[in-house]
């Protein structure tokens, strides 16, 4: 039977692999589905521990020099090094690196301009994902990106030659051709948990860090109190009574109330531990260990050297090796050449003690000659590049 299947895909566009197709409709323009704007605000700037979870991989990973290599050869000057140590006028390549991590953490995307002159990149900038929207072209891949700074609105043409302007980093996300999953997604529940959680205890201490209580009126005949002494009884109870400042002062009764004081349960007393495995929630969306938190209750970690140790090689490694890789991918046609850039994980003292393992077997190993030894642990032959 005939769906109009070959009315559709005469009208749209088509990319395909091998059997899968994928159908579009050329030019439209693309918003990222997760609001990036609401996700910084509520996850990065409202809670502490995503806070310090995105800052604490950033900062790691802006702190590690990177390594240019052409080839076999590390090369010790270049434009392309000159370019990374002072990308602006306002940033230093720290500065820049950290940025594209915490927007990377916070988004699930990270982009990165190049301003370039006569075909030669002379400026690198960080753009917020925020303000960045996706034009889709014909076989459903971006062409162009479009950034708004108010009514504002810049144009980058990914056609254009030798580098294409925008360097589109991004996290996986399985249900997504063009944007990044954010780990504040799949931590937004633990978020929203440990948000309620500081809520509801700030609450408690306004409430002399007790739980309210019920006023009970015994009145002569049985009769209840009328809406306006019930209003300004209220009034009354949240003027004297109400706020840490009034917190343990005596509640003086006549007319018949009783008060009588409400207890939490043991379930309603357990918020602290929902509070910590919320914590823990969230430092495991992003790669940290919850020890290096504060978090207590955790015990995954013998001590926190191999807390530490765990955070480079499974998060702050990893990434910080992709967004030098991908730099280094996309800006090296400009200087037409092919070039590798990696983190130097010598400079990383977090990493001194596996090392120093790695030196000391390798030095007891008879069946190696010197170069091979060397080549072991990194370097390159005697005399030689590297």
């Amino acid at each position: 039977m005939d769906f109009g299947l070959s009315r559709l895909l005469g009208r749209f566009s088509r990319k395909s692999t091998g059997s899968v197709v994928a159908l579009h409709a050329g030019g439209r323009a693309m918003w990222s589905g997760r609001d990036p704007a609401t996700l910084a605000r509520e996850g990065f700037r409202r809670n502490p521990v995503v806070h310090r979870a995105v800052r604490l991989v950033a900062e790691a990973a802006a702190g590690v020099p990177l390594v240019l290599t052409e080839g076999e050869a590390e090369l010790a000057s270049h434009p392309l090094l000159a370019l990374l140590a002072r990308p602006n006028a306002l940033q230093g390549r720290a500065a820049l690196i950290e940025a594209l991590v915490a927007h990377l953490m916070t988004a699930g995307d990270a982009y990165l301009e190049a301003v370039l002159i006569d075909g030669v990149p002379r400026e690198l900038h960080a753009l917020r994902p925020d303000r960045m929207r996706i034009v889709a072209g014909a076989d459903g891949w971006p062409e162009a990106y479009e950034y708004r700074v108010g009514p504002d609105v810049t144009r980058f043409d990914q056609r254009a030659e030798p580098v294409a302007p925008i360097l589109h980093l991004r996290l996986f996300n399985p249900h997504d051709d063009h944007f990044g999953l954010s780990p504040l997604q799949p931590a937004a529940l633990a978020v929203e948990l440990h948000d309620a959680s500081s809520a509801w205890n700030k609450a408690l201490l306004d409430n002399a860090a007790r739980p309210s209580g019920a006023l009970i009126y015994k009145g002569p005949q049985g009769e209840g109190l009328s809406d306006d002494q019930v209003e300004r009884l209220k009034e009354e109870l949240e003027a004297q009574f109400s706020g840490a400042a009034n917190a343990g002062r005596p509640l003086l009764l006549d007319g018949g109330l009783d008060w009588r004081p409400m207890s939490l349960t043991p379930q309603e007393m357990d918020f602290l531990a929902a509070r910590n495995a919320a914590a823990r929630d969230i430092a495991l969306a992003f790669g940290v260990p919850p020890m290096l938190l504060g978090i207590p209750g955790d015990a995954t970690y013998a001590n926190y050297r191999e807390a530490n140790v765990a955070l480079w090689r499974q998060t702050v490694i990893p990434l910080l090796t992709r967004i030098a890789g991908e730099i280094a991918a996309w800006l090296g046609p400009a200087f037409d050449a092919e070039l590798s850039l990696t983190p130097d994980l010598d400079a990383v003292e977090a990493l001194a003690v596996e090392r120093e393992s790695l030196w000391r077997r390798v030095s007891a190993a008879d069946f190696l000659d010197e170069d091979e030894k060397r080549a072991a642990v990194g370097y390159g032959p005697r005399g030689g590049p590297g």
